[in-house]
């Protein structure tokens, strides 16, 4: 007996088409709830961040923390352009990376070198160098943070433009993935003030 007579036909071109098609629907699907919902890359553009991150640099913004706590000190977080920014030429939709400093309610100052938080100085091995300008005591409000790059001196913040509204956040930078001799994870700082 001939066992031909119980295969299946191979595919036709368009079954192995929508078969493909439907695949990458689905992927697309995916990733694309994935970017949305749980994790995306970023690109450092600028030296802000600098030595902890450099212009080029590729990270991983993670966006599911923030569902269920708020930010925190150390934190190193991306958001959207904050208002004061778009009216100075930044687009509503650019990203920016900082590091909070201080949440709602908290009083941060910028004195003597050092960066103060109720009336605390940080310990900051993070940073390029020692800021070399002032700042008054502010109180941050509430829904809002206090941030600022890791490169004091060579970044626009909120030293300069004021509070970030949490509501502008993307998500949390958790990991540097390229180049490859500078990838690994990023440490956020305990903060126990």
């Amino acid at each position: 007996m001939s066992s031909s007579a119980t295969e299946t036909p191979p595919p036709s071109r368009w079954q192995s088409l929508k078969a493909n098609i439907g695949l990458i629907a689905v992927a697309v699907v995916l990733t694309l709830l994935v970017r949305f919902f749980v994790a995306e890359s970023r690109f450092i553009p600028s030296e802000s961040m600098e030595p902890t991150l450099w212009p080029g640099d590729r990270i991983v913004v993670e966006k599911l923390t923030y569902r269920h706590r708020p930010p925190q000190r150390g934190d190193i977080v991306v958001f959207y352009t904050p208002p004061l920014l778009e009216t100075m030429g930044y687009r509503s939709d650019q990203a920016l990376i900082k590091r909070v400093i201080a949440t709602a309610g908290d009083t941060v100052a910028v004195k003597e070198g050092r960066v103060w938080v109720n009336q605390q100085p940080l310990e900051e091995p993070y940073i390029a160098e020692a800021p070399v300008y002032t700042l008054p005591p502010l109180t941050v409000p509430p829904n809002t943070l206090f941030v600022m790059g890791d490169n004091r001196n060579h970044s626009n913040d909120s030293h300069i433009w004021g509070f970030l509204p949490v509501e502008n956040i993307i998500g949390r930078a958790i990991a540097c993935y390229w180049p490859l001799h500078h990838a690994g994870r990023l440490s956020t700082p305990s903060a126990p003030l």
